[in-house]
């Protein structure tokens, strides 16, 4: 079981990722045929059923990520809702005024990603009892290799499942859907059709007919808009479409390889691994933070920028990277939402705070001034990093100096174990007003 020990790193602290890895690779199949039975476990409209749950609000539409201003005017996106409100009309992405103007009496509450994330992790503690091979896939979602089921009878299988659930919600008081099929695609297909609190299995191809096959390529891993707009000019639109076309299709549009895996995909025949990823490292560190409100004050923005900073650096340091080469994004208020970026170097590979604002204040505060000038409103900034290395490296011409490395490490130290903000930088207090970031605007 993954237990978070207090003096440790928190890389994953405030950040919600929705895939933890490209799911449609090579590197993530096994190689041999052998015949496999995976689960997906899906908590239903997870933030909003926490929030739910925590304030007795059952009954009653409740979108997450938005919140009102002091005249009462809804302010922010919602990023998703209960049952209550989907039933209205409200939806994932759906601006908050939006949302309001369908559903006047509709509650606003912000994520606060530390609750979701403590529950995540007795989400873990309860899976692990049930098999030994479990993946994170993100907060509220998690798969599990049960192949041991195999010589199992179905019943038995489903009652597998329904125990499964059982356990979550006698320990957290939530709810949640599970599918099991023979691919992990197909089990995460099969948990999405039996959404709130279902139970759906699809062992053999009658099943898949039934049940899968009337479903948008769309809906499966690694078809996006684009490749669907390829495979519906050719005709295929549907799971179903799929099987009847063979993977001929699959490789002309997408390359040998390519195609014939996301034939295999589509059509469950994947052989994708249920992966430990408790030690995983994205291939870059991100930071991306809109504003509440627009702002043309650049002080204030720069305070956003060193929050930013600071924030990539932390977790550079908890996964043990560095990177010497950097993207800085300006957002701007306006009908597009558009704005710049830049890309900068530092003098060497670095987790450090002090290396990366020295090399990226400068750059970023002229085009904050630039932006200013021209009279844009700036309402969000953003930094992530292009090349990272492992932190042992030895670099020839650059090292950092000792006395600012154990600066950060004695500054760690007492963030980890005593809050993420007790020791911060005064540059960060000077931020955007406004209530935004996270469970503040609550």
């Amino acid at each position: 079981m993954q237990l978070h020990r207090p003096h440790e790193y928190q890389p994953e602290h405030d950040v919600h990722r929705i895939t933890l890895y490209n799911t449609v690779a090579k590197e993530h199949q096994h190689r041999d045929l052998k015949k496999r039975l995976y689960l997906h476990m899906d908590m239903n409209c997870f933030y909003a059923q926490v929030e739910q749950r925590a304030y007795n609000l059952y009954g009653l539409p409740l979108a997450m990520g938005g919140w009102r201003k002091p005249d009462g005017t809804p302010r922010g996106i919602v990023a998703t809702a209960s049952y209550e409100a989907r039933a209205l009309g409200i939806e994932t992405a759906m601006s908050a005024y939006e949302a309001w103007q369908i559903c006047p009496y509709l509650i606003f509450m912000q994520i606060d990603y530390a609750r979701y994330q403590g529950i995540s992790r007795e989400l873990y503690s309860i899976l692990d009892r049930f098999s030994p091979d479990v993946e994170k896939y993100s907060m509220d979602e998690y798969f599990m290799d049960v192949s041991f089921l195999l010589k199992k009878s179905r019943k038995e299988i489903a009652e597998y499942g329904q125990r499964l659930k059982n356990a979550i919600y006698e320990k957290l008081g939530l709810v949640c859907s599970v599918g099991i099929a023979t691919s992990k695609t197909y089990a995460k297909l099969a948990s999405g059709r039996r959404k709130p609190n279902g139970l759906l299995l699809v062992m053999n191809a009658d099943d898949a007919a039934e049940h899968l096959f009337p479903l948008s390529l769309k809906k499966v891993w690694g078809i996006g808009s684009r490749r669907f707009a390829k495979l519906n000019s050719r005709g295929l639109s549907t799971i179903a479409d799929a099987f009847r076309s063979g993977p001929g299709v699959f490789q002309k549009l997408f390359g040998e390889m390519q195609g014939k895996l996301f034939y295999e995909i589509v059509t469950g025949r994947d052989r994708a691994k249920v992966l430990d990823n408790k030690n995983h490292v994205p291939d870059e560190v991100s930071y991306m933070h809109t504003f509440s409100d627009w702002t043309t004050d650049a002080d204030q923005v720069k305070g956003e920028i060193v929050r930013g900073i600071r924030n990539v650096c932390y977790r550079l340091r908890g996964y043990g990277r560095r990177a010497r080469k950097w993207v800085f994004n300006l957002r701007y208020q306006d009908v597009n939402w558009q704005g710049d970026s830049v890309v900068f170097s530092t003098p060497g590979y670095t987790n450090l705070d002090d290396y990366v604002m020295h090399a990226c204040l400068p750059i970023a505060m002229n085009m904050v001034e630039a932006a200013l000038g021209a009279g844009e409103r700036l309402r969000g900034v953003g930094l992530h990093t292009v090349e990272m290395i492992h932190s042992n490296q030895v670099e020839l011409f650059f090292q950092e100096k000792e006395n600012l490395l154990n600066l950060h490490r004695a500054t760690d130290l007492i963030n980890n174990v005593y809050g993420q903000n007790t020791v911060e930088r005064a540059a960060s207090r000077f931020g955007v007003p406004g209530k935004t970031h996270f469970v503040e605007r609550s």
